[in-house]
């Protein structure tokens, strides 16, 4: 599924720090913990508890965020829809990674196991 141009640079334009804190709030609320939720940042990006916190110190755009993310190989795994877009069909390469870590933080919330959010099992 494509997105408008305009949509692409919009996502490319937010930053993590500005949408982090509703990651915390939506799983937070949902029983899970600030560190499952870094667990899962981590597994998609390579970013540990130090880079996740000077990503949000920085205020990085998604776009610089993604920059200098490891993107984990297995990311490709990441099915399903998101925000009314399939993320597997999404062409914009880094909308689809930002899509890609709105899935794992949506599906932690709803209470998937981490082996299945962590594509192991």
């Amino acid at each position: 599924m494509s997105s408008t141009s305009h949509h692409d640079d919009k996502i490319a334009k937010m930053t993590f720090s500005s949408v982090y804190p509703h990651y915390l709030t939506k799983v937070e609320r949902k029983g899970r913990t600030r560190e499952e939720l870094h667990e899962v940042i981590t597994w998609l990006t390579g970013f540990d508890e130090e880079g996740i916190q000077q990503q949000i110190d920085a205020k990085s755009s998604f776009e610089q965020f993604f920059a200098e993310a490891e993107l984990n190989p297995n990311a490709s795994q990441i099915t399903g829809s998101i925000c009314g877009y399939k993320v597997q069909e999404i062409e914009n390469p880094l909308t689809q990674k930002v899509r890609y870590l709105d899935k794992i933080v949506d599906e932690l919330a709803k209470g998937r196991k981490m082996e299945k959010i962590l594509r192991q099992g």
